[in-house]
């Protein structure tokens, strides 16, 4: 079809300008970003020649223009090239716009007169009698230009007043300004020069200006040779229609042609995109009704402003339009004439221009930035620490409690608070630094919050950002936007206005406490990731300079000067007890949880902050079972909790000893309910805060078998030598290594660590090597290493590196499975960092069999008792129990693997119902150790039971009994490393 209608010299386009009463410039309807465009004079037609600088124009040639704009504008028309006149390049032609000849309706409402002459040439109109005949009618009923209206033709006129354009002087720029800033002035665009700078009429007035957009620089359009631009001949009517005009434009002087040819010289091109720009505000705004907000003049007196022009029944911002689509770039100078919404879109269209590599930014390089975005992290959960004004720690629902993941930091997006400070490096808080961390403990503390992470940034230890590439001492910190579920009311006044049915999931953090004073917003560069509600926070800082709310306020900062008597001597903390105890309840907020039972509390009252421990309550300690659950309960507790506490007394280290109540709870109650702490009746349960409450509650844990009271049996308060009366220790383990000597590594059954270590590391995708040089393990380093075995990941400390440097993926280490208790010797390939991967301590733990003594390896039948024991222990599904005999901490290290305590244990089979130390006794792998060691009587009663195995095996000669008695019994130093002996 579109190929039969060129043939037939029908084309098919879209009215793109109306110069005049007769004329259209009509583009072709492609794809293309400029697409060719032909200039079309209605054929045989003649209408009022419009005055283009200044001047007066003759009778009715506005209203002739304006009707044949309003009608076309914009509009697909279908066109055909009547003749054309090569002495003024000029075409003219039929155009219809649906099935209505333009032509005709121009001229049935008396908009144009028909022209006679050149019909003896061809130069005519197809529709030549019809346009005759309805000139015949228009005139008749004085229509349009043939009105017969006393004064109308004088009416119709404009006394244009002088151009602006070329001359400032006919332009008051800045009383314009001061007359409309702010207030939209209708006009009409007659002409494009580029992208971002248009030529108006300013309607009533008709005051021809040029207006450069707001914000914003398209691409120059270059510069044409100054003998098409220095001199502007007029074009009338006449000659678009092939006929002399009656003033010929004057010839050139020589002065003139020496300047023109100068001058184009000089031509320049246009810039990349130039064009495209042009017309992309050519097709919105050219010869179209517009609004223009003037901004501001620069120095030049030229008029800045915003331009909206219609789409459908909203506007379009001119500015935003051309950036967003990469044909302009944002301008400072011009832009800080503009609101700051306005500015901040602009900045926001730019950088997701520059991000798609648009039209001028195709070939854009973005800077190196230290942050990274994140992706589909959304997470709900309960606050239960702040930080400071801009970090929080969240208890993730949906992560496992106990587990690392259990607790996620979240560092509020794009705003920076006052430093809260370190007392440990005699750091004092920035001014504001602890009214901003407290304004959000008392909003955010156990309360329900939607957590989005936006983006992660590497920074320094000390807290500057890190230049591509980071530096080996910095960490990753991640960033994400906070909402408070359930607001408290009055609360939302510090926050912008949602609209309805908006899907923001809440109270937006960051902006609380930017309103509030207590942050400023972080002015990103272009390519770092930021808020996603980055503007909402702009503006509530604008709000909060407004206001001088916080540290944009001109008074002093509060200056508050609190007691450290964790620092203090105990001496001093003695001196506080009097003062702590004439009141009976104290109100105090928890600053931090030290472990289950002993924290740190800040009592306003006194201004002062106290190390407190509960009376007669203990947890287990750091290295045993249980003590990170008793942590982690009382951090969801009362961690920043505002509580109330009894002081009873202060012991010698200065810790304050008393009862703990949140909520009317008593919080030691709480820990041994659950079964994370025992009763010590021997610190006085007659001073003791309801004594009875904690009695109840220690009983019914061991009658549910709780945690530490798993193993309890009751009437069987076994000893460990020790006249305290605890239980021993029980532990459900897994052998994970043997060594030598009676020595093997442990794991706990059930140890939430375990769970969660081993689900990071099932999460790792790790492929290529490490490149050369830019890894490095050190000796005592904690990394990720390949196990040769299974092939699978671990982590591993660094025992023994290669000397000098790495020079190639080859290069060995040494290197002991801290999960695990394995060492072996494997090539720089198989070793990475250890990355988000937890850093906490080793999960294998080193155990030595009770009450027997084992050979060496170097020792006659130390290999067949090491590998007896793996085959009992490592290559079986047997249960087995470890019960905890004694803790022997002042062993070292054994060729690199592991330090700390080694347990001293009695390891039972529980499907047998006999222990590995009796078994080993029994088949004449290890002897019963001298009674010297154990002097209790249970530990006594212990090694009767033992040698009657021993017995057996000397009666029947077995192995190490097979030559009699062995007389040497000395303690042997800790057995050397044997080989892996595999894993479990």
């Amino acid at each position: 079809m579109a190929s039969a209608a060129a043939a037939s010299g029908w084309l098919r386009g879209k009215v793109k300008g109306v110069p005049s009463g007769d004329c259209l410039v009509i583009m072709a309807l492609t794809k293309a970003d400029v697409p060719p465009e032909k200039t079309i004079t209605l054929s045989s037609l003649i209408a009022p020649r419009l005055a283009r600088r200044g001047g007066i124009d003759e009778p009715f040639a506005w209203d002739s223009r304006e009707y044949l704009r309003k009608l076309c504008i914009g509009k697909e028309v279908s066109f055909k090239v009547d003749y054309t006149v090569p002495s003024i390049g000029r075409e003219f032609g039929s155009v219809f716009l649906g099935d209505k000849n333009v032509a005709l309706l121009v001229v049935s409402e008396g908009w144009a007169k028909v022209r006679e002459q050149g019909q003896q040439k061809g130069e005519v109109s197809p529709f030549l009698a019809e346009l005759q005949r309805l000139e015949e009618q228009a005139k008749q009923e004085g229509l349009g230009r043939w009105s017969k209206v006393p004064g109308a033709s004088e009416a119709s006129i404009r006394n244009l007043p002088p151009s602006a354009i070329g001359d400032p002087s006919n332009l008051d720029a800045m009383g314009l300004l001061a007359k409309n800033k702010g207030t939209p002035m209708q006009g009409i665009v007659e002409q494009v020069r580029d992208g971002s700078t248009v030529r108006v009429y300013l309607l009533p007035d008709f005051q021809f200006v040029q207006v450069f957009v707001a914000g914003i620089q398209s691409p120059s359009m270059g510069r044409r040779a100054a003998a098409e631009t220095l001199v502007e001949p007029e074009v009338t009517s006449d000659e678009q229609n092939g006929e002399a005009s009656a003033e010929p434009c004057p010839p050139l002087t020589s002065a003139q042609r020496l300047a023109a040819s100068t001058a184009s010289a000089s031509e320049v091109a246009p810039d990349p995109f130039g064009r495209e720009a042009k017309h992309f505000t050519e097709i919105r705004v050219l010869n179209r009704e517009v609004r223009i907000v003037l901004e501001g003049v620069d120095k030049y007196s030229n008029l800045v402003g915003s331009v909206y022009y219609p789409d459908g029944d909203s506007a379009k911002d001119l500015s935003l339009e051309l950036v967003q689509n990469g044909l302009a770039k944002y301008l400072e100078w011009s832009a800080n004439m503009m609101e700051e919404d306005a500015k901040r879109r602009l900045k926001n269209a730019e950088l997701q221009a520059k991000k798609d590599r648009l039209k001028i930014w195709t070939n854009y390089v973005p800077p190196q930035t230290n942050s990274k975005a994140i992706h589909d992290q959304k997470f709900t959960g309960k606050v239960v620490e702040v930080v400071s004004g801009d970090c929080i720690i969240v208890a993730d629902d949906a992560a496992p409690y106990g587990s690392p993941l259990a607790e996620r930091r979240v560092n509020l997006s794009s705003i920076r608070c006052p430093k809260i400070g370190n007392p440990r490096r005699d750091e004092k808080p920035a001014p504001y630094a602890r009214e901003a961390r407290e304004f959000l403990r008392t909003r955010l503390i156990g309360c329900q919050v939607n957590v989005a992470m936006e983006y992660s940034r590497k920074v320094s230890l000390a807290d500057g950002p890190v230049p591509a590439p980071a530096s080996a001492d910095s960490r990753v910190m991640d960033f994400g936007s906070v909402f408070l579920v359930s607001p408290s009311k009055g609360e939302g006044d510090d926050t912008s206005p949602q609209p309805a049915g908006s899907q923001t999931p809440g109270v937006n953090v960051a902006e609380l406490v930017v309103a509030r004073g207590f942050g400023t917003v972080i002015r990103h560069r272009d390519f770092e990731e930021r808020s996603n509600y980055y503007d909402a926070l702009l503006a509530a800082e604008s709000r909060a300079i407004a206001g001088r709310k916080g540290i944009h306020s001109a008074k002093d900062p509060p200056v508050v000067h609190i007691t450290d008597l964790l620092t203090a001597s105990s001496k001093k903390a003695k001196d506080f007890l009097p003062f702590l105890q004439r009141s009976r309840r104290l109100p105090a907020v928890v600053e931090y949880v030290l472990s289950g039972h002993r924290f740190k509390l800040l009592i306003p009252k006194e201004t002062c902050s106290i190390a407190f421990s509960f009376s007669g309550v203990r947890c287990p300690g750091r290295d045993e079972p249980f003590s990170d659950e008793a942590i982690a309960l009382m951090r969801r507790k009362i961690l920043q909790r505002d509580v109330e506490i009894e002081v009873e007394t202060v012991d010698r280290t200065g810790t304050f000893l008393g009862s703990l109540w949140e909520s009317r709870t008593n919080m030691a109650v709480t820990l041994l309910e659950t079964g994370l702490a025992k009763l010590q009746t021997g610190f006085g349960a007659d001073r003791m805060a309801d004594a009875h409450l904690l009695a109840k509650a220690e009983q019914s844990a061991k009658q549910q078998k709780l945690k530490i009271w798993e193993n309890f049996v009751e009437g069987q308060e076994a000893t460990n030598g020790s006249d305290d009366g605890r239980q021993k220790e029980v532990l459900k383990v897994v052998v994970t290594e043997v060594l030598g000597g009676g020595k093997f590594y442990i794991q706990t059954v059930g140890d939430s660590k375990v769970a969660a270590i081993q689900q990071q590391l099932a999460s790792l995708s790790l492929q290529e090597a490490p490149v050369v040089g830019a890894f490095n393990p050190k000796k005592g380093d904690i990394v990720l290493a390949q196990f040769s075995a299974d092939k699978s990941w671990n982590r591993a400390m660094i025992v023994n590196t290669p000397r000098g440097a790495v020079e190639s993926t080859k290069d060995l280490f040494e290197v002991f499975y801290i999960d695990y208790g394995n060492q072996e010797v494997v090539p720089y390939s198989s070793l990475r960092p250890l990355g988000a991967v937890s850093s906490s301590p080793g999960l294998a733990q080193l155990c030595s069999l009770a009450y027997i003594k084992v050979p060496s390896l170097e020792e006659d039948f130390g290999q067949e008792a090491a590998e007896y024991l793996s085959e009992y222990t490592l290559n079986s599904s047997r249960e087995l129990r470890a019960m905890i005999e004694e803790r022997d901490t002042s062993g070292g290290k054994v060729k690199g693997q592991g330090t700390g305590t080694v347990l001293i244990v009695t390891l039972v089979d529980v499907e047998a119902g006999s222990s590995v130390n009796a078994a080993m006794l029994e088949e004449g792998l290890a002897r019963v150790e001298r009674r010297k060691r154990w002097d209790n009587r249970e530990k006594h009663s212990a090694l009767d039971q033992l040698e009657e195995f021993q017995e057996k095996a000397k009666q029947a000669r077995l192995r190490m009994w097979q030559y009699g008695h062995i007389e040497s019994d000395d303690e042997e130093s800790a057995p050397p490393v044997r080989k892996s002996a595999g894993r479990r």
